[in-house]
């Protein structure tokens, strides 16, 4: 591990995101109430985001060298995108994974503490296991879920503050 003994204490954020698309035909089955998709094991959002709060709190415990942090706060967001229309089948086939409609699903994972360390880690993780645990709870309906991708947003605290914007340029401060 690298030694953080002599870094001052300051406030530490740290935002990742993670997507995820769902074909049309999961978003169908599920049928979105309120910002929701409830599937047999239940909520799937709700799910995810007490998945992804968990994992945040173990990063230490599954990413080898991590230090273990006493977490402030750990904030998850999840939000389905508008959904894309479906296109017109030109086969008559059963096949609904690749109708080119479908859903965009963006995670995002918060994370704050007060200590010599940031958060980057805990952020990237409770964000990718959220994503996951979304897979896990759809996939009975189709496997071509696809976890986009998974960044980091943004960090303050410690030598430099990193907010990465759209083209994924970095600024230093």
């Amino acid at each position: 591990m690298v030694d953080v003994g002599k870094k001052d204490v300051t406030a530490r954020t740290a935002h990742a995101r993670s997507e995820v698309w769902l074909p049309s035909c999961v978003i169908e089955a599920f049928l979105p109430e309120l910002e929701e998709l409830i599937g047999p094991k239940g909520p799937i959002f709700s799910t995810a985001k007490i998945a992804g709060i968990m994992a945040a709190k173990k990063t230490s415990d599954l990413i080898p060298l991590c230090h273990p942090l006493p977490l402030d706060q750990v904030q998850i967001n999840i939000q389905l995108l508008p959904i894309l229309p479906k296109k017109q089948k030109l086969h008559n086939n059963n096949n609904n994974d690749n109708d080119g409609g479908g859903g965009t699903v963006i995670i995002d994972c918060i994370c704050r503490v007060t200590h010599k360390t940031g958060v980057e880690m805990e952020a990237l993780l409770g964000a990718s296991i959220a994503a996951l645990t979304i897979y896990d709870m759809t996939k009975a309906v189709s496997h071509n879920i696809k976890i986009k991708e998974t960044r980091l947003i943004a960090k303050t605290g410690g030598k430099r503050t990193v907010v990465l914007d759209e083209s994924e340029s970095e600024s230093d401060e």
